[in-house]
């Protein structure tokens, strides 16, 4: 009798935790997740800069850069101040854990110093002016104040990716071993000396030529330059993409698309996630939910776009960071 009531409530057990087990399934199809039941995600491209972008109380971005189909063409935030807390707040309900973060140091140094441990420090290279120098670079670095190098932005300033210009910046990041963020795509601010030929992924070859041990990731996986992004990851597996701008700018099934082409493809191991926040807290949300609601992946590739791919490229598992 004492073994039959066991056998039960076992049963009973198990049917429980099945139950249970579904429950939190259809939780994670459906894009419910609290912000306890979320696994940690880090994103691999953020901004720091209400100035930047803004002028008047106006983005100065242009069409089609605001993210029109949640966030529509403006902020809630009114001050650096404000974006700040709204990004770390929408860090926290999405379990972010980690940002990597790039603009004007003394924007960057002021957010990792009102959350120490949530950010990857890195200067946004002006590649018109060549600063941040490379000295000051170098010696920033050994003081443990960054962590990488750019968003480089030589695309706006009409200069591209294997100019030599930019070679001194790509030595010191192969000689200290730090990673590089790179805009290299079709799309950007509509600014006058902005030329989308210059996004083209295979410029990035003789780069990579040059500097064999040049850990570097392209933004939005070069968009919308599939073909050619898909050659240069796979013949240059020290080459990942993020899927930051593109998870929010262009329709979500144009994405998708171009998302399960890369996986198709075999990239899933060189793609991160990243939200290329700049001044639309909102489009954190909006990212995450880009990916989660891609019902052609498996839970175990998100993992790897979440978390599993960052970790690697960063080298976070050896606390680098």
């Amino acid at each position: 009798m004492k073994c039959a009531f066991k056998l039960l409530f076992m049963s009973f057990s198990i049917v429980l935790l099945m139950i249970g087990c579904a429950e939190k399934e259809e939780r994670i199809n459906g894009h419910q997740l609290s912000t306890e039941q979320r696994l940690p995600i880090i994103d691999i491209h953020m901004h720091a800069s209400w100035n930047r972008y803004m002028s008047d109380g106006r983005a100065i971005m242009t069409r089609p850069y605001y993210p029109e189909s949640s966030v529509k063409e403006k902020t809630k935030a009114t001050s650096d101040e404000e974006v700040l807390q709204l990004t770390l707040a929408e860090m926290d309900k999405y379990n972010i854990i980690k940002g990597f973060l790039s603009d004007d140091l003394q924007n960057v140094y002021r957010w990792v110093d009102a959350a120490p441990g949530r950010f990857i420090p890195s200067p946004m290279i002006n590649t018109k002016t060549l600063k941040p120098s490379i000295e000051f670079l170098r010696t920033e670095h050994a003081e443990g104040r960054i962590k990488a190098l750019g968003e480089f932005t030589a695309q706006y300033y009409g200069i591209a990716p294997n100019d030599p210009v930019l070679d001194p910046y790509f030595c010191l990041a192969e000689e200290l071993d730090i990673p590089v963020l790179i805009h290299a795509l079709g799309l950007g601010a509509r600014l006058p000396t902005f030329r989308s030929s210059l996004g083209h992924p295979l410029l990035l070859e003789d780069v990579l030529i040059k500097h064999p041990k040049l850990r570097l990731w392209v933004e939005s996986a070069g968009y919308p330059f599939l073909d050619e992004i898909i050659a240069l990851m796979y013949m240059y597996p020290q080459v990942y993409a993020d899927l930051s701008t593109i998870s929010w700018i262009i329709p979500r099934e144009t994405f998708h698309d171009y998302l399960e082409d890369l996986m198709q493809a075999g990239l899933g191991k060189q793609l991160m996630f990243g939200s290329d926040q700049m001044i639309w807290p909102e489009t954190i949300g909006l990212a995450v939910e880009a990916i989660e609601s891609a019902d052609f992946l498996t839970e175990k590739q998100k993992r790897d776009i979440f978390y599993n791919n960052a970790v690697r490229f960063l080298k976070l598992e050896e606390d680098n960071f």
